[in-house]
């Protein structure tokens, strides 16, 4: 049920992305605006779409149990860490040389530097994701240790920072103090899909559940009324505000109760197939989404089609032509660069994903081991930690960079080697026997 959910929230940020582009050409030149700014219309939708606490929690969810099947086998935090810096970064790398290849090529082609200005603008926004869920997931193993040990205090710290983080910035009007909720919201939002996963939501009586969704709701609503939030709830994403830890209390609810439902959709075979593939693509697709959609948008100009005025009868009237083809070009991106998500496939046609140092085929090859093989494995995985960690923030700052500067020639040169060294240093903290096992 969890991939089905993870997989339609997948869907609908890119649905989204595209839907919200607005595209216009002055005197033979693209420019790329969001069309629904400032729209009241689009503010109400948005509380049906904003799915990106929901997808922090089914992500919290996924987590702890991926943690927890680690640990169970022995693995240390730092093989945790260093299968999920692989999971979210490997495609990113590829991702972002391209784009880097791409706007050197544009350069040289004479493309005005406003546009290309405008374009990796919008195309370093959707990276905030990358760089957040790097941060959060790296901080598993301890975020899963105070959960265990004081789950409430724990989610109580979590949403007071977020309330002190809100109060400060309005009060003082300094924006970027708003910034550190993405810490504090969104490891808050993790900490809900930690104690969804300990059935924290599937306590309550689900004759009760449709009035504390309705309840949570209204405090939602009460809050963005009288404490000044944006009632569109994708401006309180940049930077993140306690109202989206709310919302994500009324996503894990509404979860709960269309639980049974998704269960049974989920085992139909041709949803399970749709999902698998989706899911096994899930970085693939959010890194090139906004790529497909550029590349579209420059087949049209070269084609001599017309773009019609943003929310104009015209744009309206072919919002769905446009999402079709946004839709084939990220299926055919899919299949064609997924493969550098799941991992080198081995002679007998199976991916080889990252192989963890408790692998039975490890073991097997160890053999039985010794009171003195056990300490030099653990001094081993403590030396490998602090390396782990300098690859996670190498790599978020390699993010951080595209997501503030915009995609650039150089600063998407600058985050693929960025990337690629946090991935260099990842690989060089796996035991030898490990390497060879997944090589």
């Amino acid at each position: 049920m969890v991939d089905l959910v993870r997989a339609g929230c997948l869907i609908i940020v890119v649905g989204l992305h595209a839907f919200m582009a607005g595209i216009t050409v002055d005197a033979g030149q693209l420019s790329v605006s969001d069309a629904t700014h400032g729209q009241p219309w689009f503010a109400a939708l948005t509380w049906l779409v904003q799915i990106m606490p929901l997808f922090f929690l089914v992500g919290g969810f996924a987590s702890i149990t991926h943690w927890r099947r680690l640990r169970s086998r022995g693995a240390s935090p730092s093989d945790y860490l260093r299968a999920r810096l692989e999971r979210l970064a490997r495609p990113a790398v590829i991702t972002f040389a391209v784009i880097a290849a791409g706007f050197g090529l544009a350069m040289l082609l004479g493309v005005s530097g406003e546009l290309l200005a405008q374009v990796g603008f919008r195309m370093g926004q959707p990276m905030w994701f990358l760089g957040v869920y790097l941060g959060v997931t790296a901080l598993v193993p301890i975020m899963v240790r105070l959960h265990e040990s004081a789950p409430k205090r724990t989610l109580a710290v979590l949403a007071g920072g977020a309330v002190v983080v809100d109060v400060l910035r309005f009060g003082t009007g300094i924006e970027a103090v708003g910034f550190l909720n993405l810490v504090f919201v969104w490891l808050a939002v993790q900490q809900l899909g930690f104690g969804y996963a300990d059935g924290w939501f599937r306590r309550i009586d689900r004759r009760q559940l449709p009035a504390a969704v309705i309840g949570s709701l209204l405090v939602l609503i009460m809050v963005v009324g009288y404490a000044g939030y944006s009632p569109n709830l994708i401006d309180n994403l940049n930077p993140p505000t306690c109202c989206l830890l709310l919302l994500g209390v009324v996503q894990g609810l509404l979860l709960t109760l269309a639980a049974p439902a998704l269960e049974r959709l989920t085992h139909r075979p041709t949803i399970r197939t749709l999902v698998d593939a989706i899911n096994d693509r899930a970085m693939t697709i959010y890194l090139w989404h906004m790529s497909v959609l550029v590349t579209i948008a420059l087949i049209i100009l070269a084609a001599g089609l017309p773009f019609p005025e943003p929310l104009s009868a015209g744009w309206w009237f072919t919002r769905g032509f446009w999402l079709l083809a946004i839709a084939v070009g990220m299926i055919i991106a899919a299949r064609a660069l997924g493969r550098f998500e799941r991992g080198r496939p081995t002679p007998g046609g199976r991916t080889n994903r990252p192989t963890h140092p408790a692998h039975p085929l490890r073991q097997a090859q160890d053999g039985p081991s010794t009171g003195s093989g056990n300490e030099t494995s653990r001094r081993g995985r403590l030396g490998a930690l602090p390396i782990m960690i300098a690859a996670v923030l190498l790599a978020i700052v390699a993010v951080g960079t595209v997501l503030i500067a915009g995609f650039s020639l150089l600063s998407a040169a600058l985050a693929t080697l960025g990337l690629a060294v946090a991935l260099r240093l990842a690989r060089g903290t796996r035991p030898r026997r490990m390497i060879t096992a997944a090589a």
